[in-house]
């Protein structure tokens, strides 16, 4: 069974953007995707380090701020080069307008 951590109120994460938390010494990109819920994967690019969570978020993908790699926020998949590795995905949900996130399971959103 996953262990949830809040991470955010709903709130501070608005449908169309990404928020960098930090948790438990875990950086995570928030993203929440009009229509389909709230996201977290790893805040860090797996071609140059690059902060994940400062990049523009459209529809489901972010594109990193430093090079333009796009990444499926549900799955942590690389969509573009130049990154060809996934970046960790976990699972979230979100009760009472909290945002919680399993940080010992991958996984996808939810809302």
């Amino acid at each position: 069974m996953s262990e949830f951590v809040t991470v955010a109120p709903l709130s501070d994460v608005p449908e169309g953007s990404a928020r960098v938390v930090e948790v438990d010494g875990v950086s995570l990109a928030v993203c929440h995707v009009a229509g389909e819920g709230v996201f977290a994967i790893e805040n860090r690019c797996s071609h140059d380090d690059g902060p994940l969570g400062e990049g523009e978020l459209v529809a489901d993908r972010i594109e990193c701020p430093r090079h333009g790699a796009l990444f499926d926020v549900r799955s942590g998949a690389p969509k573009t080069l130049p990154a060809v590795l996934p970046v960790q995905a976990y699972e979230v949900r979100v009760e009472d307008g909290e945002i919680q996130v399993a940080l010992n399971s991958a996984g996808g959103g939810g809302e």
